[in-house]
């Protein structure tokens, strides 16, 4: 007999758009719940969000899904409601009143002025638990957007190829998926607490505070010594060889992760430079912190003269951690990725999982609708 999956009961109203709600709004879908994608007149705005690629594409196809899009909206329904009509209030409080969750992204004070806040939700429906996404908290008025927060939360500077070079974005919303990390966790709690005491509960989180969450050691390293972190390119602050970017003979772009002194002895041995690890500047990681530049001029040098692909093999063969850098492409044509896919519905275009645990209890959804086409408002009832 087969197992439901664990959210097989479940109802969830999107009010949010963009990318952290939706992405909160197709994990559910991804667990069984049922979601119902509330959407203006207008539709989600990423719905005109279109590379270049996708807009010469559509000259010859009929594609009415952006891929930004179909990023965060695969399994859910589209309805069309106006917000600002007493008719589409009037829906929306009719559909809350049968509904588990809500989430909504409104700059603070929008909600209430569409009646579609927790208060007035809650209201019809004391059981409803509303998850709430702001910019910089609910009493800020400033709508947050993912590049402005990367850059005042310290990611921006963090990512700068090195000292005195220019700050860099991360090429995706990383802020905006951090926010909705936050608030799938927030939203699993108040349903277990629901489930023992019978109570609904507003859930809030905003961006700021959940990209300083994610800062981990760096932010650990200024609080604890005063020091603020500079950026390295894509080294690491306190271990060294890790995540430096190497160039080998054949052309293969490859990083090493080496977090201990035996590994270290081990990448010594598989690039033939033994002596390296015996020399006091490179013994321990404490000593190839300080030494970072010595050491990475050499193996800049030495990994530069070999194949990259002979040499990832003979580290994988010694247990030593590094990997070839991959184009994305390259990376869902993995093998491994294969279980991450969305295949293809009808002419649609495949998809990628937001949920990427598995679990013994139950049973994944085999199958997701693909990300649905904007709905037409559904016709005025009388009384309404």
């Amino acid at each position: 007999m087969s197992q439901l999956p664990p959210f097989a009961q479940l109802r969830v109203l999107e009010l949010a758009s963009v990318l952290a709600g939706p992405q909160v709004g197709q994990f559910f879908a991804e667990l069984g719940a049922e979601v119902l994608k509330i959407e203006s007149p207008a539709g989600d705005v990423t719905r005109t969000w279109k590379t270049s690629a996708e807009t010469a594409a559509s000259a010859t196809t009929e594609a009415s899904v952006s891929a930004y899009f179909a990023a965060s909206n695969w399994g859910k329904q589209s309805l069309v409601l106006d917000l600002t009509t007493a008719d589409g209030q009037a829906a929306l409080h009719a559909l809350a009143e049968g509904a588990d969750v809500v989430l909504a992204s409104y700059k603070p004070g929008d909600a209430e002025k569409l009646r579609a806040d927790y208060a007035t939700l809650s209201a019809r429906n004391p059981r409803l638990i509303y998850g709430h996404l702001t910019g910089y908290g609910p009493h800020s008025p400033r709508t947050g957007y993912d590049a402005v927060l990367q850059a005042e939360a310290g990611l921006m500077h963090l990512n700068a190829a090195g000292a005195g070079q220019p700050p860099q974005k991360m090429p995706v919303a990383m802020v905006d998926l951090l926010a909705a990390h936050q608030l799938k966790e927030g939203l699993l709690v108040a349903l277990w607490r629901r489930e023992r005491t019978g109570q609904g509960a507003l859930v809030q989180v905003d961006l700021l505070s959940s990209a300083l969450a994610s800062l981990a050691n760096q932010a650990a390293t200024y609080l604890v010594t005063g020091h603020d972190p500079q950026p390295l390119g894509s080294g690491h602050p306190s271990i060294v060889p890790y995540g430096t970017v190497y160039s080998a003979a054949n052309g293969r772009q490859l990083v090493l992760a080496v977090g201990s002194d035996g590994q270290f002895r081990q990448l010594c041995a598989a690039l033939e430079q033994s002596a390296w690890a015996e020399d006091v500047r490179f013994q321990t990681n404490a000593a190839r912190v300080q030494h970072r530049a010595e050491l990475e001029a050499r193996l800049t040098q030495r990994i530069g003269a070999v194949d990259g692909d002979a040499l990832l093999a003979e580290l994988e063969r010694r247990g030593v951690p590094a990997g070839a850098v991959h184009s994305v492409g390259e990376a869902l044509g993995h093998p491994s990725a294969a279980a991450m896919l969305l295949p293809a519905s009808g002419n649609g275009p495949a998809g990628l999982r937001t949920v990427a645990f598995q679990g013994s209890g139950w049973s994944a959804v085999a199958a997701l609708g693909p990300p649905p086409a904007l709905a037409a408002p559904p016709p005025a009832e009388p009384g309404l």
